[in-house]
């Protein structure tokens, strides 16, 4: 895919009714009881067998004209090459392959079977849209998916996925949430496609159990390239009641970026007007390319996953980026893309370091990871572990393991933490339900 971004049937999963979705879970596990997928029975890659190197792979879109995760993959490399200066893992290289996914199906799928030819252990830190092209190849090899951006459905049922974050699901629902207490009447722009059908329910779904009224649902042509008769109708609703401050929440994927420049140039009669959105449509990346302190995003409200890129926890990262990124400026440590691909791979060093003097491979990876192994990430995520028993299966949401979310303001350019903490929306996202 180039030019733009394709229908999003995968930027979001569908939510069931707790009832079928539980009978679904159930079959899941049913079926990865007899095919043993993802309970390390199978042969697996055996990238990692013997004394030699560990290797692995990262992918993610660049050079594009849609989303470009280049740090991803670069940051990789890096970490690579820190890792291997103190001592490997267990006294083991690391060897980190990368592919460029380019945003098309038909090379998510190259990625993927370069992966099963290179006989990787696992799949880590990456960015694709494309999982009903990447998956099958990896399942059918065994090699586990760690740390992926959270951008599929399949990342949050796949048994091979190990997610390290919420992905959009938890990051609108927590902004829902958390504007609850201080927005009046608030609208959201999403797409006007199958995916966007379910924006609304899980930004309703933290809005209503904050007591607040649901938003009002916008849509546009999911391919638009300008906004401004939605930005005016936007701005209409969000200032319906003069006694209290609108929010308007467009949750619009790469065409963020292109509804907040037409939503500045109709916004100066109603600076009273509150602007919010989740990370996944926009980070400190796309705050600085828009202006910074004088863009769009002055002043807006963003949920993240994870502490704001100032929080010494992220200090680890930064030593891996100034000590081995030899300034290559793909890396950004704001970005949230390389903070997911340096949690994915302090998950996996914890598993080859659980594995002790045994064999690494890729079944030996995926029963650690499925026996219940629990991981520490310096206090970035909670404590991760994945089983097939996770609070949020009855919904559809058998992998979300990590539904903690962040509240961030950008002041001056930069994303703050608007609030201290962590807001945990499992009991908000179980609420959520679509007929």
């Amino acid at each position: 895919m180039t030019g733009r971004r394709s229908t999003r049937s995968t930027f979001l999963p569908r939510l069931h009714r707790p009832a079928r979705a539980a009978a679904r879970s159930a079959g899941a596990v049913v079926a990865c009881a007899s095919l043993a997928v993802a309970c390390g029975v199978i042969p697996g890659a055996t990238g990692g067998s013997g004394d030699g190197p560990i290797k692995v792979m990262t992918w993610a879109p660049s050079d594009t004209n849609a989303t470009n995760k280049p740090g991803m993959p670069a940051f990789a490399q890096a970490y690579a090459r820190w890792i291997n200066a103190n001592g490997g893992i267990n006294g083991r290289k690391l060897t980190v392959l990368t592919c460029n996914d380019r945003n098309e199906s038909i090379a998510a799928a190259k990625c993927a079977r370069r992966a099963v030819k290179e006989d990787v252990v696992a799949v880590i830190g990456s960015y694709s849209q494309y999982s009903n092209s990447f998956f099958p190849p990896l399942e059918s090899a065994g090699i586990p998916y760690i740390g992926g951006y959270g951008v599929t459905n399949a990342e949050f049922t796949s048994p091979l996925s190990y997610p390290v974050n919420g992905g959009q699901p938890t990051l609108l629902a927590g902004l829902g949430k958390e504007l609850a207490a201080s927005c009046g009447p608030t609208t959201l722009i999403r797409p006007d496609t199958i995916a966007g059908d379910e924006l609304p329910v899980l930004l309703d779904s933290g809005l209503t159990s904050g007591g607040h009224q649901s938003a009002s649902d916008l849509r546009a042509a999911e391919d638009a390239t300008e906004y401004s008769v939605q930005s005016a109708q936007a701005l209409g609703d969000a200032t319906a009641d003069p006694a209290k401050k609108g929010c308007v929440i467009p949750a619009l994927g790469d065409r963020t970026d292109t509804f907040m420049d037409s939503f500045r140039r109709v916004r100066e009669e109603f600076p009273a007007v509150r602007t919010a959105m989740a990370m996944g449509s926009v980070d400190q990346t796309v705050i600085d390319a828009s202006g910074g302190r004088s863009g769009p995003y002055e002043g807006s409200y963003i949920t993240g996953w994870y502490p704001v890129e100032t929080d010494k926890r992220w200090d680890p990262m930064k030593k891996v980026i100034s000590e081995k990124a030899f300034g290559d400026n793909r890396i950004d440590a704001a970005d949230a893309g390389v903070q997911t691909t340096w949690i994915a791979y302090t998950v996996f060093k914890a598993v080859v370091e659980s594995l002790g003097d045994g064999e690494v491979a890729s079944n030996t990876v995926r029963r650690a990871l499925n026996d219940g192994l629990e991981i520490k990430t310096g206090g970035l995520t909670p404590t991760l572990r994945w089983d097939f028993q996770a609070d949020l299966a009855s919904v559809g949401f058998p992998r979300l393991v990590n539904a903690d979310v962040t509240l961030q303001v950008v002041r001056q350019g930069r994303l703050v933490a608007a609030r201290k903490g962590f807001t945990d929306v499992t009991k908000t996202l179980q609420t959520a339900e679509v007929n």
